[in-house]
């Protein structure tokens, strides 16, 4: 009799041992996912409502189990809000870990070096995975970079993170003893970057092209620079087409060709490198310069060397058929 007691006994254990095993494996053991997938975590989620949302995308095997584990086995922390990168194969137990310690993913997104607030504005406002409405971006006021930012998050605090990146950027510049460019101000210093970083796509040249425009601002001669003559018809987009004689002669606030001195504000979004250019210039006796039809310019002190640069430019488009 006592044999068979030890017989049952035996067996009630291994059984209790194999149900134990089953549900450790079921929570520690690979998932049934077959490759890594993006999850995302409502706000507010609770980990029941996760756990559905976990097996409608085959990332659990059961929906009970999960929550079972969960209770049992989890943390008890709250799930987090947010874009989540589960990876192939991932247990529940790693799954809700992630889930509620893991970090966010994060996005990205980019302006780019001259962009002007417009197209920013646009590219937050086409972005699908922000929220909000698209603040207003006054021109000059965002840092060119990369921004990370995690699905759901508002526009208005992206936007705010780029602005800061500018106001920290251009503190940190005026920090630096300067060259004698006549800037009397953080806008004026702003404005005249957004001309340089129009005017040139080679990094190297824009201390030269800030020392020709300060000369000019020194003398008190014309800036005559195309994009402030632009950003009023586009809002600096491309034109698309060649400036007519009119708008040369338009009264706009931006228009350099017809007043001497800075434009009314910025018309682009300058980086790092036209900032520094601008509170730093190379020092040149240039007052003028022209493409030069590699893709960077010819830079001149008098007029007359100028105007030698210009019929070798005008040559060149004529042979590229572009006159």
């Amino acid at each position: 009799m006592r044999s068979l007691w030890r017989l049952l006994a035996l067996g009630a254990a291994v059984a209790v041992g194999v149900a134990a095993g089953t549900v450790l494996y079921g929570w520690y053991g690979p998932g049934p996912s077959t490759k890594a997938q993006t999850f995302t975590v409502e706000e507010g989620s609770s980990v029941s409502a996760v756990a559905g949302q976990l097996h409608k995308a085959g990332l659990v095997a059961s929906v009970d189990r999960f929550k079972l584990g969960a209770r049992f086995m989890g943390s008890g922390d709250p799930v987090q809000a947010g874009e989540f990168e589960i990876p192939k194969g991932a247990s529940g137990a790693a799954i809700l870990d992630l889930l509620q310690h893991g970090k966010p993913m994060q996005r990205l997104i980019t302006v780019t070096e001259g962009m002007p607030s417009i197209i920013v504005e646009e590219k937050l406002s086409a972005n699908s995975f922000l929220t909000g409405a698209t603040p207003s971006i006054p021109e000059g006021s965002v840092l060119p970079d990369s921004y990370g930012y995690e699905r759901g998050e508002s526009r208005g605090s992206v936007v705010a993170r780029m602005q800061a990146a500018m106001t920290k950027t251009l503190d940190q510049a005026l920090k630096t003893p300067g060259g004698n460019c006549p800037v009397s101000s953080r806008q004026d210093v702003l404005t005249l970057a957004s001309i340089v970083e129009k005017e040139t796509g080679k990094a190297s040249e824009r201390p030269m092209v800030a020392g020709v425009y300060c000369n000019r601002l020194r003398i008190g001669m014309k800036l005559d620079a195309d994009p402030t003559v632009i950003y009023p018809i586009t809002k600096g987009k491309p034109l698309g087409r060649r400036i007519k004689r009119s708008e040369l002669h338009a009264i706009t606030g931006y228009n350099t060709y017809r007043e001497p001195g800075l434009p009314a504000g910025p018309i682009a979004n300058p980086g790092k490198e036209s900032i520094a250019a601008v509170l730093n210039p190379a020092k040149t006796n240039a007052l003028y310069f022209v493409a030069d039809g590699t893709g960077g310019h010819v830079f001149a002190d008098t007029l007359e060397q100028h105007q030698a640069n210009v019929k070798k430019w005008y040559e060149i488009r004529r042979q590229r058929g572009e006159m």
